[in-house]
């Protein structure tokens, strides 16, 4: 008689491995669940811009905007300060070199004029009187001279008589001395009147001609501040336009305060600002084009502004053929600046997930178009329509190019 076993309860080693293959299985979908959930986006694609990366020809340009200013810009500051009086010229106006356009007066100026006259006057006075004073002791002088010289010929002669006569014994000893000593007295005023008339002429001139730069010093002062009565008169320093004038009736201009600009409007220049990622690619000489009415006008960069403000920085251009014809200050153009030679690339159009990424790496689009992945790419030039792909990317390539920032950290994007 068969007898029916009991089967055992409890776990037998076979099940050991189902449990261990189905903890394995667990693990591996909560990693492809949830690790996949954190590292995705999903988005609709319609709200993207997905561009094709294609080969094509990379102009090297950039396109800036500039304002039409003047060629050259003339400020004027008061070089003399004083009260606004009268106000002949508005601005807006065109002027000519020389014209006047505020009068100012200054009564401290006035009491130098008035000042420097009188130094003036006095010092006339001082070297006339002076003049006359050397003058008058050249005449004594010289009456002085000729009569010691004539005192010494006198004396002279009668010495050399007395020593004939002495010789001859015909007159005493103390005679023939006496005229001796005569002469030689005679001989030593006439040196001393002599010498003092010489040193007497020398002073004269030397006292005259420093008498003389003095007056001509004072003259010159004199005129200067004349020249700085003139400058009360504020005058136009160039033909132009006025193209401010800070100034009104009454109002007090300190000395060299900015008043006013001209605009020389022989030829115009354009003003752009460029961001300064181009910096180092901008120099002068450079060729630009701008396009209006169906006409092109070339310019040329004539300077560079080495100063960086938020992010972008000057630059000057000049016409170097023709002008539109209705071209006026302030008015804004688009300009085509060319910083290289063309040459052939692979072309990504722009958008904005440079400003997100910097142009480090995209998100490609697969074949299908249901999701994309983060791929590292590497750009070249840009100009204002495509990046140059250097590296990362092959072509026919479809590319999102909308900005990334709601994308977060992820590295695959689901689109629906």
């Amino acid at each position: 008689m068969d007898i029916q076993l009991e089967k055992k309860k409890g776990l037998r080693p076979k099940h050991y491995g189902y449990i261990a293959l189905g903890v394995l299985l667990l693990f591996v979908g909560w990693k492809l669940v949830f690790a996949s959930s954190v590292s995705t986006f999903r988005t609709e694609k319609e709200k993207l811009s997905i561009a094709a990366v294609v080969d094509g020809k990379f102009d090297d340009y950039i396109t800036i905007n500039g304002n039409v200013a003047p060629i050259t810009t003339i400020y004027m500051d008061a070089y003399e300060g004083g009260r606004v009086t009268e106000k002949l010229i508005e601005e807006g106006a065109m002027v000519k070199e020389g014209d006047i356009i505020l009068r100012l007066e200054n009564s401290v100026l006035y009491e130098q004029i008035l000042q420097s006259e009188s130094n003036l006057a006095l010092k006339q006075n001082d070297l006339r009187s002076t003049r006359l004073n050397f003058d008058s002791r050249q005449v004594d002088g010289r009456r002085n001279l000729a009569t010691a010289e004539n005192d010494l010929k006198r004396t002279k002669r009668n010495y050399e008589q007395n020593k004939a006569l002495f010789e001859e014994e015909l007159i005493s000893q103390e005679t023939y001395l006496l005229a001796k000593e005569n002469y030689e007295l005679s001989q030593k005023q006439y040196e001393i009147v002599k010498l003092q008339t010489e040193q007497d002429d020398a002073l004269r001139e030397t006292s005259l001609a420093g008498l003389d730069t003095d007056l001509e010093r004072m003259k010159k002062t004199l005129a200067m501040v004349y020249e700085r009565l003139d400058h009360l008169n504020v005058r136009a320093p160039a033909n132009g336009q006025l193209g401010f004038l800070d100034a009104e009736i009454g109002q007090n201009i300190g000395q060299g305060q900015r008043i006013g600009q001209i605009n020389v409007l022989t030829d115009f220049k354009i003003e752009a600002a460029i961001d300064e990622h181009y910096i180092d690619r901008v120099k002068r000489d450079l060729t630009a084009v701008l396009e209006r009415n169906d006409s092109i006008y070339p310019l040329r960069v004539r300077k560079v502004y080495p100063e960086v403000r938020n992010g972008r920085f000057r630059v000057d251009l000049v016409f170097t053929e023709n002008k539109p014809a209705t071209i006026r200050t302030g008015q804004t153009y688009n300009i085509r600046l060319q910083l290289g030679a063309s040459n052939d690339a692979l072309l990504l159009p722009k958008g904005g997930f440079f400003q997100s990424t910097g142009g480090q790496w995209v998100f490609v689009v697969n074949s299908n178009g249901s999701e994309a992945l983060k791929r590292n790419i590497r750009i070249g030039k840009q100009n204002s329509r495509y990046y140059e792909i250097l590296d990362g990317l092959q072509p026919g390539e479809q590319v999102i190019t909308s900005n990334y920032d709601s994308f977060g950290e992820a590295e695959r994007i689901v689109l629906k």
